[in-house]
């Protein structure tokens, strides 16, 4: 026959502490059974009761929490080992996959820089060309430009301003304003003290 009692009483009767009571019934070693969110423990009717009995129990408690100790420490070292295992397995891939990705992307570069070197022989002399032919045409240009441009000396201008009625202090009052605002006609060498005047239109002075 079996009775029905708590998990405090099973702990006085069997002589363990209510911790030995559980690791008893979660190792299947004692028969529980729940009712109204408590746990209740069957109990042989002619199991002694070990209440009284303070120094065995206490004894059998703790190889117990020992031996669940142990049983805890081997599945963590367990645990630790399959760890290690799959933190090296995972750097060795991560190692692989970067290797294979440099020699791609050093492939990629070899290809580029082959094909940059064939573009630029095939274009090069014709850049070249082009940049010829445009310093040629610039330099014809340049030559043109200052063949078309005429320059009036200084006896010249005042002549022709004469000719249109203005007097010596109205043609030097002319000539300096033109200098002072930079007036692209009238070009003054500092070093020489020269003045040219481009052969132009300048009836603004009239």
């Amino acid at each position: 026959m079996e009775r029905l009692v708590t998990t405090s009483q099973a702990a006085q009767i069997l002589g363990l502490s209510l911790q030995g009571v559980h690791y008893r019934i979660k190792n299947n070693q004692l028969k529980s059974i729940k009712k109204s969110g408590k746990t209740y423990v069957y109990i042989s009717e002619y199991v002694e009761d070990k209440s009284n009995n303070n120094t065995q129990p206490q004894i059998v408690e703790i190889k117990e929490i020992i031996k669940a100790k142990d049983e805890q420490i081997n599945l963590l070292k367990k645990n630790i080992k399959w760890m290690r295992k799959q933190y090296s397995s995972e750097i060795n891939r991560l190692e692989r996959n970067q290797k294979k990705i440099i020699t791609v992307f050093n492939r990629e570069i070899e290809l580029l820089q082959s094909a940059f070197n064939e573009m630029r022989s095939i274009y090069k002399p014709q850049i070249v060309n082009n940049k010829d032919n445009q310093k040629q045409e610039a330099k014809s240009e340049i030559k043109e430009n200052v063949k078309e441009v005429n320059y009036l000396s200084l006896q010249q201008f005042a002549k022709m301003m004469k000719a249109y009625g203005k007097n010596d202090l109205e043609i030097k009052t002319i000539i300096l304003t033109a200098i002072k605002s930079q007036d692209s006609r009238f070009l003054y060498n500092k070093k020489t003290k020269k003045i040219l005047i481009r052969d132009t239109d300048f009836r603004d002075f009239l």
